[in-house]
């Protein structure tokens, strides 16, 4: 399995960060308006996560959009986050590939409406040979639906004798997650103030360093994004390595 990661540019600077875009009802509910108004608003937050991370050299930004347990949400916050990433799709896709950013979703699209999908599909095909910056977004998405998905991709193959049990290792199930074309995330950022990972990336946050901050995602800038990139900078990644093997390069 790859743990170690390497950095892009420079030591200090992520090729890829995570981030859970939480908070945006209570966003709303502080300024007594509806809980879709927070997501409205969240749109400008990641526009400003996008100009950050190309500005720095960033890779690969992944933001957690809808999660497989989202469902259970009240049907008409469903139905309106999905008439919000759908008109997102159609109105910012040529504005990414303008500015080089690659667009990639993750996910179980099954459970999305036809014309979802398609307008998913198109907004890859569009963006596909941009290469500044790969965004990813984890649409009906779970770190055990992708971990189990994988996993019964890898058990077919061994039923059908295409496969030895002995061959079922680590790098094989993880050539076999969704994000298995990118490098594993380095930073994982939590807004909202809530400090736990729901389900979000499982096997590939196994090394990340975990940042949480208590700005509602709405509120989450350039300046918010840039601390904790310097956070980040800061931190000594070990993987396991003491300090002073750190230290020598051992």
């Amino acid at each position: 399995m790859n743990i170690t990661s390497p950095a892009g540019k420079d030591s200090t600077t992520p090729r890829h960060v995570a981030i859970i875009m939480d908070g945006n009802n209570r966003w709303a509910r502080k300024r007594l308006m509806p809980g879709v108004a927070g997501h409205k608003a969240g749109v400008d937050a990641v526009k400003a996560m996008i100009e950050v991370c190309l500005e720095d050299g960033v890779e690969v930004l992944t933001l957690f959009a809808f999660s497989s347990e989202n469902w259970r949400r009240p049907e008409d916050e469903v139905g309106a986050l999905m008439e919000l990433f759908l008109g997102a799709l159609r109105r910012e896709v040529r504005k990414l590939r303008e500015n080089g950013v690659r667009l990639q979703i993750i996910g179980d699209r099954s459970r999305f409406a036809p014309e979802l999908q398609a307008a998913m599909a198109q907004a890859e095909e569009t963006t596909a040979q941009c290469a500044r910056l790969t965004l990813v977004i984890a649409a009906n998405y779970g770190g055990q639906w992708d971990i189990a998905q994988a996993a019964r991709s890898l058990a077919a193959e061994a039923v059908r004798g295409e496969r030895t049990v002995e061959s079922l290792t680590e790098q094989a199930l993880e050539a076999r997650l969704s994000t298995s074309n990118l490098p594993l995330p380095d930073l994982c950022i939590r807004t909202g103030g809530e400090k736990r990972i729901s389900n979000f990336l499982l096997w590939q946050l196994a090394y990340a360093e975990l940042y949480f901050s208590d700005l509602y995602w709405p509120d989450f800038k350039q300046a918010a994004l840039r601390e904790a990139l310097a956070d980040f900078a800061g931190r000594q990644r070990r993987f396991g390595k003491t300090s002073e093997q750190i230290a020598t390069g051992a």
